[in-house]
């Protein structure tokens, strides 16, 4: 899991989606992973005993869809407070996630104390030592520039100390911790002693409470910030803690693996993972060749401290053959055969052999599959981007490889139509065609306006506001894993009042889209959701298009300011609809998937 996961897929699971998900990993060999619900009601514990008041409390904790990047440091008060049942409930599933976990032998991580306080924290020990760090992504200190305690500072180790024991109260511990004090910030001072300070008063907090502790930490800061982690940075870091009581992931190993400058990271054991996605983005993607061959590079890598492989992606639900496929690997003396492989997965994953089938599995495997080179699995499709004339429409394959594959899947709909995965796999790879259609249609868009081809922008702007999109729409909508009202609904459902659900469905909605107050981090998250796709996507093209016809027509230029700002007026209308989004999908697949076929196959 990746930290970052427990915020853009887990937020709303109830104990049933938590089960099979920890089912599924013991079915895959996973035998280490974090536990961090239920944090949040032992933290407002410890501060309500260290003195602080619950309105302090509630100016720190951000709202639940955002609780990742409030137990990294990035951000505090957005989308929330917490409401007293949230603690509750966390609290009832986190004691069945630790008993599940452990009763099928894996090894929990639960977190511990970063070093990031409530400003509260400065009334209550007026002396103490803390620095306000620097404001995280594009926020201002409204809702980011937390207080860092200083770890030189003694009550650095007393709340520490005083956490992590009414946790250990609260769910036992199998001893392993995770805590990331730089996560997206530069810490105060690149002086080696400095960081060598941090990392062992840390890692002090952690045996002061548990003397057999081993601190796991994300590798993500030092390939996120190169010209500060420099060699003898890391290395500070990393000897800060004695040989073989911190394992380190390296989070993004398929793409900037940090191991190879590191020095198999200065004699720490580490875990080769696998990132893959960002944000929970749909759109298939993977880097097949570089996890086919990454890990055993690793193991014969001089002196290597590799001791196991991982899955960390931001969000899940998206490209389940990526994940079979490194979880197998864990497994295997060497790399595999791919496309030998990619056919055994389809006749397993459906249930029964398929030639046309394995065929399209063989070019999604050659193609989105096989991107090489640094490669970052962010949607950037213009189907999922505010529109603007400069959108990204470059893909890291043929296109053509996507159409064919939908084609012969479609053409096996007859023989695997009744299996549950052969339908979603449907879903998936015509969405995928359609993100293709969208970028070309776009295109003709730019083309036409920067043309001043009138006729030809209406035609264009039409089939894809008024039919393509729309089609999308109905497509994912036929779907329950592809409905925008799953996601609302859970959220909803979590909640155990009227004002906690208005709450909650905010926060969701607004991951989604503007990921903050004022699109912040505008559609980092992006999803192809029925619902989604038609009053948010289609509504933004739709006054794009209108826009340049306007602009077109008056012989005035198109200013992309002045359009951001009405699509800004969109975008958070879309947040506050109060729509009710329907949660159980709706159309035949098949026949849906059939009818785009037939009008937009190239």
């Amino acid at each position: 899991q990746n930290v970052c996961a427990q915020s853009y897929s887990f937020a709303w699971w109830d104990w049933a989606r938590w089960e099979r998900e920890i089912d599924w990993m013991a079915l895959s060999g996973i035998n280490l992973a974090p536990a961090f619900a239920g944090q949040e009601a032992v933290w407002q514990r410890v501060y309500r005993n260290l003195g602080l008041n619950q309105s302090e409390i509630d100016k720190y904790f951000t709202g639940p869809a955002f609780l990742a990047w409030n137990r990294m440091g990035n951000l505090r008060r957005w989308a929330g407070p917490l409401p007293p049942a949230w603690h509750f409930k966390q609290l009832y599933l986190q004691y069945r996630i630790v008993e599940r976990m452990r009763s099928l032998g894996m090894t929990t991580v639960l977190p511990a104390f970063a070093g990031h306080v409530p400003q509260g924290i400065l009334r209550v020990f007026p002396h103490v030592n803390a620095t306000r760090l620097g404001r995280w992504s594009h926020f201002d200190c409204t809702y980011s520039c937390i207080y860092l305690l200083d770890p030189e500072d003694p009550m650095f180790q007393v709340i520490g100390t005083l956490f992590l024991k009414e946790l250990i109260k609260e769910f036992g511990t199998d001893h392993v911790y995770s805590a990331d004090t730089f996560n997206e910030m530069t810490p105060l001072s690149s002086d080696p002693a400095y960081l060598s300070r941090v990392s062992n008063a840390v890692f002090r907090s952690m045996t002061g409470a548990d003397p057999k502790a081993l601190w796991l930490m994300q590798g993500w800061l030092f390939q996120h910030q190169p010209d500060f982690w420099q060699p003898a940075q890391v290395r500070a870091l990393l000897h800060g803690v004695p040989l073989g009581r911190m394992i380190v992931l390296d989070l993004f190993a398929e793409s900037k693996p940090v191991y190879q400058w590191t020095e198999s990271f200065y004699g720490q054991p580490f875990i080769w993972c696998m990132l893959h996605n960002f944000g929970g983005n749909h759109g298939l993607f993977g880097t097949v060749e570089a996890i086919n061959h990454g890990p055993f590079a690793a193991r014969r890598f001089p002196n290597s401290t590799m001791v196991g492989t991982g899955l960390v992606p931001e969000g899940i639900e998206q490209n389940d053959m990526v994940y079979e496929l490194m979880n197998e690997l864990g497994w295997r003396q060497e790399p595999l055969d791919l496309p030998s492989w990619v056919s055994r997965y389809a006749e397993r994953r459906y249930g029964a052999p398929s030639p046309a089938a394995a065929g399209a599995w063989r070019l999604l495997l050659r193609s989105v599959y096989n991107c090489t080179g640094v490669c970052v699995n962010h949607n950037r499709s213009p189907l999922v981007r505010r529109p603007s004339l400069r959108m990204d429409t470059e893909l890291w394959y043929n296109a053509s490889d996507v159409y064919e594959a939908w084609r012969l899947l479609l053409s096996a709909g007859a023989e695997l139509g009744h299996s549950p995965t052969f339908l979603y796999d449907l879903v998936d790879v015509t969405r995928q065609a359609a993100q293709q259609l969208v970028s070309d249609y776009y295109l003709s868009i730019r083309q036409a306006f920067q043309s001043h081809a009138l006729p030809e922008l209406l035609t264009a702007g039409g089939v894809l506001v008024y039919d393509l999109l729309p089609e999308l729409d109905s497509l994912l909508s036929s779907h329950s894993l592809f409905l925008l009202g799953r996601w609302l609904e859970s959220a909803r459902a979590t909640a155990t009042s009227d004002q906690e659900a208005e709450q909650y469905e905010l926060n969701a909605r607004n991951q989604v889209t503007l990921w903050g107050p004022s699109g912040n981090i505008l559609d980092y998250a992006n999803k192809q959701l029925g619902g989604l796709v038609l009053d948010y996507y289609t509504v933004r093209w739709s006054l794009f298009v209108s826009a340049l016809v306007e602009s077109l027509n008056s012989g005035r230029p198109f200013h992309q300011d002045q359009f951001n700002q009405a699509v800004f007026q969109v975008e958070r209308g879309f947040i506050y609809n109060k729509k009710r989004y329907p949660a159980v999908p709706a159309g035949d697949t098949m026949e849906i998937s059939r009818k785009l076929f037939l009008k937009y196959y190239p």
